[in-house]
């Protein structure tokens, strides 16, 4: 292990500080990033590759913090297996980037990468990296950048599929204190966005469902009569669905 990575491997990552110049990305410079990635690649082998975007994720510049992330997308679904071996790291990295105080690419480019790495591991052995990844993501549903929250409706939905008995009971507070925002983004100004919402209100469904009690209350007056409304007016088809796996 070389000098490099064994500064990566035993210090805590740094939160940036330094604010870039903003400037507009001309069509060469985003050709550019792409390349850099692929060049990297076929210079170096992927163990190194991997170090170096690492190194490069903790970088004060926000652009490179950017090109990092990308990068390490790039080699998730390249080479998953060398992703799944340094997992940890890769979680932590992408984690820090999700709540960069400074770019929101580098946030965007975190919850792409987050989204193909949970796929390629199924979300398995997360442990609290879950926690930090579904508040962050619960938090951007209602950002004002049309790209956040597309990617953190993405990202919310696929960790439905991933809380598992572990993170169950977590997960259901986290979506019953986001059932507002699933309602209000069905109607997203965006079209992908409010695609994406749909698909992620189906994926959370289940956790909406309520504890059944043993009370003298009728089966209609135990259900969500805002949820129950707002869908019936504007996605019937949403209501049906609920009805059907008896969510609702």
């Amino acid at each position: 292990m070389d000098q490099t990575q064994r500064r990566i491997l035993g210090q805590p990552l740094p939160i940036p500080t330094t604010q870039p110049k903003k400037k507009r990305t001309s069509m060469v410079s985003f050709f550019s990033k792409i390349s850099w990635t692929v060049s990297l690649q076929k210079q170096e082998p992927p163990k190194n590759v991997f170090f170096i975007l690492a190194e490069r994720a903790q970088d004060p510049s926000a652009k490179k913090r950017h090109m990092a992330m990308r990068g390490l997308g790039a080699m998730a679904s390249e080479t998953p297996d060398k992703v799944k071996k340094y997992k940890k790291i890769v979680l932590d990295l992408l984690v820090h980037g999700l709540y960069d105080p400074v770019s929101a690419d580098v946030i965007h480019e975190s919850m792409k990468t987050l989204t193909i790495i949970l796929g390629k591991i199924q979300g398995k052995s997360l442990g609290s990296f879950f926690i930090d990844i579904t508040l962050q993501a619960r938090t951007l549903l209602d950002d004002e950048n049309d790209n956040l929250r597309y990617s953190a409706f993405v990202l919310f939905g696929q960790l439905a599929d991933f809380a598992g008995r572990k993170w169950k009971r977590f997960f259901t507070s986290q979506v019953k204190q986001t059932q507002d925002s699933l309602l209000t983004h069905l109607q997203d100004r965006n079209p992908q966005v409010a695609k994406a919402c749909k698909t992620t209100f189906r994926a959370c469904s289940p956790y909406l469902k309520e504890r059944k009690e043993y009370s003298l209350q009728s089966e209609a007056d135990q259900r969500n009569p805002k949820l129950c409304r707002q869908l019936s007016h504007y996605h019937p088809e949403l209501l049906q669905f609920l009805y059907a796996n008896r969510i609702l």
